[in-house]
């Protein structure tokens, strides 16, 4: 028996919900039933119009809107592979992407079309057709039947996502309707009320990343009213919160910190929140205080994970923010039905208490990375996902980042873990960003470099006021010893991460 597909959630919901309004998309609405019409009708038309098969994929490079959503939809129905493409990525990673996913059509928004359609031009892809999403899609939809499909096999692969690219090219992960499906599940069963039918969900999250594609396939399986920003910008988010009564949303650190920072931010702009799911990298330790503080009446939930989780593998919940500063800085405790390990270099599993990879296997866990096995088996060993984080347990099961096994520093044979120099940082007055790297020294072998963003108004602080403040907190050894102060943003991923390869060279 097929069940764990998404056609078992979403075609009930939309036929159980059929007349509540379900997105908001600037002038444009639909209900349940009138979005469930426009999903079948593109699934249809995936192969009637453009003649693409179910193994066959097509890309997206464009902002969110309810047309992107479509796109989900109809390929998780089973009318072939989405491909979403982080519309950040340079030109010649977007050609990788396009060539090394095999993309067949790639659909556009007007704000990335001139851009693809030179990759396309340029004869470096297998890109046959390029769909416009304001001047085609809707005659290509129109001519699809509004009929249900087959039903997918568990284990078809409905999406080919790749990652954000902070290490080399963007690889390709590939996970089944199974995986995708279990994972919802997990989640809905620590998440609560997070997506239901009283909720109001905001998409701002850019739904080329892993958790702006979850909470795509999850507002719309369990009946939650969604709308929809092209992207986020916090004043934007606030007029959207406050507009349509949004009640949830996901937000990384750095899109707290921007809200917060806003000039038009207050809390009454925000007071129909009841819920904010954050994740993505690890939250400064002050900048949730200054959250909590700010608005105490919003429940905080945070998920730890990666798109080659489907994306959590463990989970914060709103209890447990309130069970102490200790747990408040751990990224929560596993998903029920996904194991999560710390094991050594050797693959030796650690004890509580004890530092090392954070592991982990279940349903959940991608398939392996598209066309490239050397890459699939440098991540798994004996059955278990290798993260690529830092991390340990508490006694009472919650896990505790400690750092990327790429970003940690040794410097004089110490090793320094560079989250907790940033969450050092980060507590000083006028610090906006903080990324802390190792760069290579003759004496100390590496040496602890901090990367400072300040506001405007704290222009003038200088590296031993800032150096000063983290010996408060941190040994002598783990304050940088080279400095850069800057008033520009860091570059970031797609999801809010600064893009420390890139700050190194």
């Amino acid at each position: 028996m097929k069940e764990l597909i998404y056609a078992r959630l979403f075609l009930p919901a939309a036929e159980r919900h059929a007349q509540r309004a379900a997105i908001h998309d600037g002038t444009y609405s639909a209900t349940f039933g009138e979005h469930a019409t426009r999903a079948l009708q593109l699934t249809d038309a995936l192969g009637s119009g453009l003649g693409l098969s179910r193994e066959d994929r097509f890309a997206v490079v464009a902002l969110n809107g309810h047309r992107y959503l479509e796109l989900y939809h109809a390929a998780f129905l089973g009318g072939a592979v989405i491909n979403p493409v982080n519309y950040r990525l340079a030109d010649r990673e977007t050609a990788h992407v396009l060539k090394h996913s095999g993309a067949r059509v790639v659909f556009v928004d007007a704000a990335f079309a001139e851009r693809v359609q030179a990759i396309v031009d340029s004869g470096e892809t297998s890109v046959e057709r390029v769909v416009s999403l304001d001047d085609d899609y809707e005659d290509l939809l129109a001519s699809g039947n509004d009929v249900v499909p087959a039903e997918p096999d568990e284990e078809s692969l409905p999406m080919l996502m790749y990652t954000g690219g902070t290490t080399g090219m963007p690889k390709g992960v590939a996970s089944t309707q199974r995986a995708q499906m279990l994972n919802l599940y997990h989640l809905a069963m620590v998440q609560g009320l997070a997506f239901n039918e009283e909720a109001v969900y905001l998409h701002h999250m850019p739904m080329f990343h892993s958790m702006g594609a979850n909470a795509a396939l999850s507002a719309a399986a369990f009946g939650t009213e969604a709308t929809v920003i092209p992207a986020f910008e916090p004043g934007a988010f606030m007029t959207a919160v406050a507009k349509h009564g949004v009640t949830e949303t996901v937000l990384v650190p750095t899109m707290i910190a921007m809200i917060l920072r806003h000039p038009d931010y207050a809390p009454d702009r925000l007071s129909s929140l009841k819920r904010i799911g954050y994740g993505g990298m690890a939250m400064p330790h002050a900048l949730l205080a200054k959250l909590q503080e700010s608005s105490p009446d919003i429940q905080l939930l945070q998920g730890y994970g990666m798109t080659e989780a489907c994306p959590t593998l463990t989970f914060l919940t709103a209890e447990d923010h309130l069970r102490g500063e200790d747990k408040r800085h751990s990224v929560g405790r596993p998903l029920p039905g996904v194991d999560v390990a710390i094991f050594d270099g050797d693959g030796n599993r650690l004890a509580t208490g004890e530092v090392g990879e954070v592991c982990a296997r279940g349903g959940n866990i991608m398939t392996g990375y598209w066309e490239n096995p050397e890459a699939t088996a440098k991540v798994f060993r004996d059955g278990w996902y290798r993260t690529g984080d830092l991390g340990k347990f508490d006694a009472d099961g919650y896990l505790y980042l400690v750092d990327r096994v790429d970003d940690m520093i040794v410097t004089g044979g110490e090793n320094v873990y560079s989250i907790e120099v940033e969450n050092a940082l980060t507590t000083y007055p006028g610090v906006v960003q903080v990324a802390v790297v190792g760069v290579p020294d003759e004496v100390w072998g590496q040496r602890v470099h901090g990367i400072v963003v300040l506001a405007p108004d704290a222009a003038g602080t200088t590296e031993e006021q800032l150096a000063e403040h983290a010996r408060k907190s941190i040994a002598g050894y783990k304050v940088p010893k080279t400095w850069e102060l800057r008033t520009e943003p860091l570059p970031v991923s797609g999801a809010g991460k600064p893009l420390k390869r890139e700050l190194r060279s």
